[in-house]
């Protein structure tokens, strides 16, 4: 039974990070939003879970999977049902719910990226809040980013399953899906602020290492490089503006 990913279809944004986890396994899946109409899908079919009253549970906010007859949304609560499905988190109840911890931080880191470009108002445009988000990005770049990194620095040493010249994991000794999302997390950074994550990744040289080696995963080098892989843009969470990279 394929799984069925509702998100946006023209951003990466938080679909991103499913769709991750959903490439790295070889999983079936359906890109929904982004089939369409005649087919019974496009953005009829995301609108779905908002516009319609017989919806019981509605979600506040895509991303959404389906799986059958169940239905989640939240990404970090996606990934915490996939994760043991894809074979993507340790067998522990330990290991699953560190892994979640990680995630729901990434989540935190996301939130954050997303204020520096828009820290009053989402429904505002950049241009309406510039001098405000010139503040938020200057304590981002300066205050938060390198604490984020020096957080995932120290998971990635005191791994002990991090030997020297092995692949690296956040969690264990092999891939899970909070690799996966830090990898999104320093790509969406390489776009959005490549002058403040060359400053602050100095002192993390292992993040920036999973990060090249996630790259190059077996069937993600492939998917990175396919149609897909939607390319970053000036839509989703991370936005490149030179005036905030500092």
């Amino acid at each position: 039974m394929a799984y069925e990913l509702h998100y946006w279809p023209t951003i990466q944004g938080r679909g991103e990070f499913v769709r991750l986890a959903l490439e790295a396994a070889g999983a079936a899946y359906v890109d929904v939003a982004r089939g369409t109409a005649a087919a019974g899908q496009g953005m009829p079919a995301l609108l779905h879970w908002f516009k319609d009253s017989a919806v019981e549970r509605p979600p506040f906010a895509p991303p959404i999977l389906r799986h059958g007859k169940l239905v989640v949304a939240q990404t970090a609560a996606i990934l915490l049902y996939l994760g043991p499905r894809l074979d993507l988190v340790g067998k522990s109840e330990a290991s699953r719910l560190w892994t979640h911890q990680i995630q729901l931080t990434i989540a935190d880191a996301l939130a954050e990226v997303h204020d520096t470009h828009h820290p009053i108002s989402g429904a505002s445009y950049f241009e309406d809040q510039r001098p405000e988000a010139h503040r938020r990005s200057a304590a981002f770049r300066h205050e938060r980013l390198p604490k984020y990194l020096a957080w995932f620095e120290a998971i990635l040493a005191r791994n002990v399953h991090n030997k020297p010249g092995a692949t690296l994991h956040l969690v264990g000794a092999r891939l899970s899906y909070a690799d996966l999302s830090l990898f999104q997390l320093v790509d969406g950074l390489r776009y959005a602020f490549p002058v403040a994550l060359r400053k602050a990744s100095h002192k993390a040289p292992l993040v920036l290492q999973l990060h090249r080696e996630i790259a190059q995963h077996r069937r993600l080098s492939g998917y990175l490089r396919s149609e897909r892989r939607i390319a970053f843009n000036q839509h989703g969470i991370f936005r490149h503006y030179p005036e905030l990279d500092g």
